[in-house]
């Protein structure tokens, strides 16, 4: 999906006709075609294998500086389903007449600012922009991790009811996810830094990246924020794997007490057995002519049967 937008005298975000898209508008570009890469290219000059690179899901954030455009790739959340997340690769082109972005499936942090939930942006302050999105890539990652913390307690709750793997699980998907989100924080902070470090080079197209003072701070309150969403991750992910390794031995604990109950179990409902199996044998049996003899086998039993179980119970066995 192809579109173009713009913002207006009151700083209203509107669609403009991709084909006479003025300067200073924004193209949005999601699960592009050939045809509409070709259509950028025509329109912006960006080559178009730059343009398919964004289109690899392993993509790794990266800046490059061209003479025409500069290229940022950064990381973004996505939730593929319940207990399982991923990090998207998101293509942000600076032209000097465009702000281009391409992804290769619809991208929550694009959606955002389409949905105008972020008022201040502009799409003609591209550099700021820019920075914006990397604001919004960073807040989203915090939301999911904040979902993955709320999720895992609910697990948590859940383990100790139950005793089934599938609880383990999700707590597996969960750890995986935190590890990909831990590699896409770690790939976008070394974005941010080489953003932060063009903003003195006179080599990296100042006509295309003007930073004014503003933008410094928003670019370093951007850079904080990543460091906190890193930090919350390698906590959550450290919590995560102590709470598995418990859960872990929880479980081999109560399967163990279960079959030690089990085992417990026999060896009661084994004595009787034995007993009466002896005086149920076609040989002669003491009191096998007494008209006493059948309900003194059976207290007989009942009895030694009471005193192996109180002595497993002493035992704690049971």
């Amino acid at each position: 999906m192809l579109n173009a937008y713009k913002h207006n005298a009151n700083h209203e975000l509107v669609p403009v006709d991709i084909d006479s898209a003025e300067k200073g508008s924004w193209i949005n570009c999601s699960a592009p075609t050939e045809e509409e890469l070709i259509h950028i290219h025509k329109l912006t000059g960006i080559p178009v294998n730059s343009l398919q690179t964004v289109l690899d899901r392993e993509e790794r954030s990266h800046v490059e500086l061209e003479d025409e455009y500069i290229f940022v790739v950064v990381n973004t959340p996505v939730l593929l389903c319940e207990d399982s997340y991923d990090a998207l690769p998101l293509g942000i082109f600076i032209t000097r007449m465009y702000f281009v972005t391409v992804c290769l499936e619809e991208n929550a942090v694009v959606s955002s600012f389409l949905a105008n939930k972020r008022y201040s942006f502009q799409t003609y302050k591209k550099t700021r922009f820019l920075f914006q999105i990397l604001s919004s890539a960073s807040s989203s990652f915090l939301h999911y991790l904040q979902e993955i913390y709320r999720q895992t307690d609910v697990i948590g709750i859940r383990v100790r009811k139950s005793l089934q793997n599938k609880e383990i699980f999700r707590m597996l998907e969960l750890q995986k996810s935190l590890t990909y989100f831990n590699f896409a924080l770690h790939a976008n902070e070394s974005v941010m830094e080489r953003l932060m470090r063009l903003r003195n080079n006179s080599l990296s197209s100042p006509s295309l990246l003007k930073m004014y003072e503003e933008d410094e701070d928003l670019l370093e309150d951007v850079i904080i924020e990543n460091k906190q969403a890193l930090e919350m991750c390698g906590v959550y992910s450290n919590i995560l794997i102590s709470m598995m390794d418990s859960y872990s031995s929880i479980i081999s604990n109560s399967l163990s007490q279960i079959m030690k109950f089990l085992t417990s179990v026999t060896i009661i409902l084994a004595v009787p057995t034995v007993l009466y199996s002896l005086w149920g044998a076609n040989v002669p049996m003491p009191m096998e002519n007494t008209p006493y003899g059948f309900w003194a086998l059976l207290l007989g039993g009942l009895a030694l049967t009471g005193l192996v179980t109180f002595y497993l119970w002493k035992k704690d066995m049971l």
